[in-house]
Order: structure tokens, then C-alpha cells, then sequence
């Protein structure tokens, strides 16, 4: 896997971690928001069809090869762990550790028959305190043919993890939901077809695929055709992180430069609270503070001609 593939999977499964000014005592920081949570399946049966929570994401594209191409799939999400920051009980702070789960399979053996894999993290407590309850996840593939050249490959992921009863908070069926939830698939042997500009004798079934609560686009170096980014955020084919941006800030929406100047505005005080809430609001407190005059001019702007979508006969 290419290293633009991981930087772009990283900065997903962190994006709205940490929301401006960083500090567990914001109340933005305290209500969680991340993108791609799968919720427990019973929380979500449970709300019936007022609710907009979702426990599953699927994802279809489409494979050019033949039976001898071999899929690999990285499912990636964070799983919160419930803590509060030191004894101030007000300020509860949900860390998050990393889970991934990886699997290798034969086109052929699904086009054979579908597959299904159940995972499990089980709970459990770290050092300083921090628990995480169990998650229990499902993950099914399937493939057929729907052109003479091509299968559409079919992935979905469901948390089965049992919830609590009714009424419980938004922190503890978080604390037992997928949250970031993305994949990243790679073949050998074969290719993946693009969704956003396929062959024109594969328009009809690009957009048959039908996907549910993440968007797959060709990543990895421009042309190559190997993998694909399954995202909760939709993308562009091929995305890349700007040159010029000096590390993550996991702000959704937000522009490098008007949020590293406002990081240096924040007081002494607000600073350290920032040390203290969590390792990565840390590394970028002291990575902002460190930019140079010419770091933070190369964010003021830059003009770029946007990729062309290829040409096909």
C-alpha cells in the first residue's frame, strides 16, 4: 500500500477528533462528532425510522481481471475508551485507541460463494484508566459478473455490537459504535474500475453500485488502478494532501491557515489545558508553534489546475 493511500486513511480516520481550541472543556469536544460512526445494531433497530443513526456501511465497485486476481481488505476505525480529564468529572473526555481488521481472499471464492467474517476487540482498561467495552462487527463479501469483463464486488460492514437499553447517553453507544469507519481494498491481478469516470462501456453498471455510507475512489499514485478508498467523506479519484499543509488538524471544514493563526492566539492557560487534554492536541499545539514566517505563507494560497478526468475511446 502506497504512502498516499495510508496519509489520506489517516487523516480520515482522525478527521473531527479534535475540534478548535482543542481543549477537553470545550463543550464541542465533549459532545463528540465524527464521520462514518456505525452505530449497534439493536441502538438503531430501536429508533426506528425517526432515527438518521446508521450500523452498517456497504460498498460496490467494480473489478476488471479474471479468477487468479487476489482482493486484500483493511477495515479501519477508532474505538472510544470512557475516561474524564483528571478529577473534574464536568469535563468527560472520550480517547479513542485504533482497530483494524484485515483479510485476504481469491476473486474467485467470491464469485463461488459469498463470504462472512466476524471480528472482536474485547473490553478492557489501560494504564491510566481508560476502558473500552467490547465491539463485535460483521464483515460479508460477495462478487458477480455483470459485464462480460467485469464483476462488481460487494462489501458490507455491520456493528453487531449489543448496545445498552433505552434511554442510555450518546458517550456509551458511542463507546460501542465503529467511529471513523473507512476501508481501503487492494488487488492483485486486476484492476478497479472508476465510479466517477468509467469506460463508457461500463457507465451502466458504475452506476448501479450502490453504496451506503462510504465512497470508493481510486487511490494511490495518479493513474494507478490497484486500490481503492472506501470513505465516509466523499472524495475525488486519487486524493492528496496539499504540500503545504504542515500536519493534521482534525477540524472538519477548516482552512490550515486561519486555524494555525488562531491556535496562536489561544492564552497561556488555554495552552496548557490543550497539553492536557490529549497527545495529539499536544503534537499540535507544539508542531503550530514551531512554523516558520514562510511555513505560514505557503497556507495563505495557492492556484492549482484541477486533475482532468481521462479520456476514454
Amino acid at each position: 500500500m502506497s504512502d498516499t493511500v495510508e496519509r489520506i486513511a489517516d487523516a480520515l480516520l482522525y478527521e473531527g477528533y479534535l475540534l478548535y481550541p482543542y481543549r477537553r472543556s470545550a463543550v464541542k469536544n465533549r459532545q463528540r462528532f465524527n464521520f462514518g460512526v456505525l452505530y449497534p445494531e439493536d441502538h438503531v433497530a430501536a429508533g426506528g425510522s425517526d432515527t438518521a443513526d446508521r450500523c452498517f456501511l456497504q460498498i460496490e465497485c467494480l473489478i476488471l481481471g479474471d479468477a487468479a486476481a487476489k482482493l486484500s481488505l483493511k477495515l479501519r476505525f477508532l474505538q472510544l475508551m470512557d475516561g474524564t480529564a483528571g478529577a473534574d468529572v464536568s469535563a468527560q473526555w472520550q480517547e479513542a485507541t485504533e482497530r483494524a481488521v484485515t483479510l485476504h481472499c481469491s476473486v474467485a471464492e467470491l464469485v463461488a460463494a459469498p463470504r462472512r467474517h466476524e471480528f472482536s476487540f474485547p473490553a478492557g482498561k489501560d494504564p491510566a484508566g481508560q476502558v473500552t467495552h467490547s465491539l463485535v462487527g460483521e464483515l460479508e463479501f460477495s462478487a458477480r459478473t455483470v459485464d462480460d469483463s467485469a464483476l462488481r464486488l460487494r462489501v458490507r460492514v455491520t456493528n453487531r455490537t449489543t448496545a445498552l437499553a433505552g434511554g442510555a447517553a450518546r458517550a456509551d453507544i458511542l463507546a460501542r459504535s465503529l467511529v471513523s469507519c473507512h476501508a481501503i481494498l487492494t488487488l492483485e491481478a486486476g484492476e478497479f474500475v472508476s465510479l466517477l469516470d468509467p469506460p463508457a462501456e461500463l457507465a451502466a453498471s458504475a452506476e448501479g453500485c450502490e453504496n451506503i455510507g462510504a465512497w470508493p475512489v481510486l487511490a494511490g499514485e495518479a493513474g494507478a488502478r490497484n486500490a481503492i478508498l472506501a470513505s465516509p467523506i466523499i472524495l475525488y479519484d486519487y486524493p492528496t494532501i496539499a504540500p503545504e499543509s504542515a500536519g493534521d488538524l482534525f477540524d472538519a471544514t477548516e482552512i490550515d491557515e486561519i486555524l494555525s493563526l488562531r491556535i496562536l492566539t489561544l492564552t497561556d492557560d488555554e495552552k496548557r489545558e490543550v497539553r492536557e487534554s490529549d497527545e495529539r492536541a499536544r503534537r499540535l499545539l507544539e508542531r503550530t508553534e514551531a512554523l516558520t514566517a514562510e511555513q505560514l505563507m505557503q497556507m495563505h494560497g495557492i492556484l492549482r489546475q484541477p486533475p482532468l478526468f481521462e479520456e476514454h475511446p
